[in-house]
């Protein structure tokens, strides 16, 4: 069986790895065009191109693949099944009809809940204590093909979009083993998703990132957590952006929401929409690197008092 694979960000290399360890004939890669990274803006490729070439795999980089002469790029390696995880293009239904065994799709949620680009992000944020990865058909609406298989994977209370991200990037691959087989023999029958259930879980904007301090201890903290270690929560100080990259729930008292309630050696605890209190442990100033709370305490933040607000 001849295997394309679409993806693009490190989220997909475990599931495209697992492939070619496995035997499976991948005969081309699509994934995005190289971006610019970085201040310097180093025209750098993306991950699943770095994999596939390292195999001898040929790589597609649409710029749009339902464009005609992209997209009939594409369909010249005619093959029986295309897999997609996290490539970050809609499919054009010429692409999803062609292949016989149809097009599925890796994705890290347990559909029909957060449908979306950020699944991972929004379960975290959300406090889920669990989620988990999701094999469907793809059709051309936006994650809503019929299930074909389902694995959950608890989140632990110390776990971050970086964790989750590899464990989640891991259950899919092996998940995908699991089910590929049984699709080939047709000893699957795919499950239509619940409507009524569906969720979404859209791209992180900038708004999306800001602290408000009047929720509770415990929505803040999964807030901070759940942008860790990209695309980082902030908030305010003296009104100007403060990175939080990681926090804790501590024992709070009464002060109003963004309140700086104590200074410890290991951290600046600030109050919340509740009696938990977030402690602020790792931050990042404004045009500086990303340090302890304590280096900050000690250096640029030593003005800092009790009683000064956060937010504003």
């Amino acid at each position: 069986m001849k295997i394309m694979f679409m993806g693009t960000p490190d989220f997909s290399v475990p599931v495209l790895s697992q492939l070619l360890d496995h035997g499976y004939e991948v005969v081309a890669a699509v994934t995005q065009p190289d971006r610019p990274v970085g201040r310097k803006r180093v025209l750098t490729p993306p991950p699943v191109k770095r994999e596939a070439e390292k195999h001898g795999i040929p790589v597609l980089q649409p710029t749009k693949v339902s464009e005609p002469g992209q997209l009939a790029e594409v369909l010249a390696y005619e093959p029986d099944l295309i897999v997609t995880a996290a490539f970050g293009q809609l499919l054009p239904k010429a692409l999803l009809d062609a292949p016989p065994y149809g097009c599925i799709n890796v994705h890290a949620s347990l559909l029909p809940k957060y449908r979306g680009g950020a699944p991972i992000h929004r379960s975290i944020i959300d406090g889920e204590q669990e989620t988990g990865v999701t094999i469907m058909y793809m059709v051309e609406k936006l994650d809503a093909g019929a299930i074909l298989s389902q694995v959950s994977v608890p989140i632990e209370e110390e776990d971050d979009v970086g964790s989750m991200h590899d464990k989640l990037s891991e259950a899919g691959a092996k998940l995908l083993l699991e089910t590929l087989p049984r699709l080939v023999k047709g000893e699957l029958t795919p499950q239509e998703q619940d409507e009524s259930k569906v969720t979404f879980a859209r791209n992180i904007t900038r708004d999306m990132e800001q602290l408000d301090w009047t929720k509770s201890g415990e929505a803040l903290y999964n807030h901070v957590r759940g942008l860790h270690p990209w695309p980082v929560a902030f908030t305010l100080l003296e009104g100007k952006p403060l990175k939080v990259w990681k926090a804790e729930k501590v024992s709070g008292q009464a002060a109003e929401p963004g309140t700086i309630i104590a200074l410890e050696q290991d951290g600046i605890v600030v109050s919340t929409g509740n009696e938990v209190a977030l402690k602020i442990t790792e931050l990042q100033p404004a045009g500086k690197k990303k340090m302890p709370a304590e280096s900050f305490i000690r250096g640029a933040g030593a003005h800092l008092t009790i009683g000064m607000k956060l937010g504003e």
